[in-house]
């Protein structure tokens, strides 16, 4: 049976994929959307908690609006990084971003990881 993580991690992949579909300002390769999605992973683990709480003042007076200006920044540090992950230029890192996260919040809400453990 595949785990809760493995499968939102493979519709993660969709999602970029279908983001680049939609976007004329993102394109990427298969290649790209599985290598991307797991630097995304780990940069978003690393990185976004440092860069939310420097920004947290701006982020209340925002009403958290910056979030998304965070969230694009990650994508284009993605597309600096990987090759075939190519976003062409910040407004459509911000625009791509804004549309994954619409795309994984409906994944989230479909897909629970209730057999993760660390075992």
């Amino acid at each position: 049976m595949i785990q809760g993580w493995m499968l939102r991690w493979v519709l993660n992949i969709l999602a970029l994929i279908l983001t680049a579909a939609i976007l004329p300002g993102f394109q990427l390769t298969i290649w790209a959307a599985i290598l991307g999605s797991l630097f995304l992973g780990v940069i978003n683990a690393i990185i976004r908690p440092l860069l939310l709480i420097l920004t947290l003042p701006l982020n209340v007076i925002t009403l958290g609006l910056f979030t998304f200006v965070i969230n694009g920044f990650m994508l284009w540090i993605t597309s600096i990084t990987i090759r075939g992950f190519d976003i062409n230029g910040f407004g459509w890192a911000i625009v791509s971003a804004l549309l994954f996260s619409l795309i994984s919040f409906v994944i989230s809400y479909f897909v629970e990881d209730r057999n993760f453990n660390w075992r």
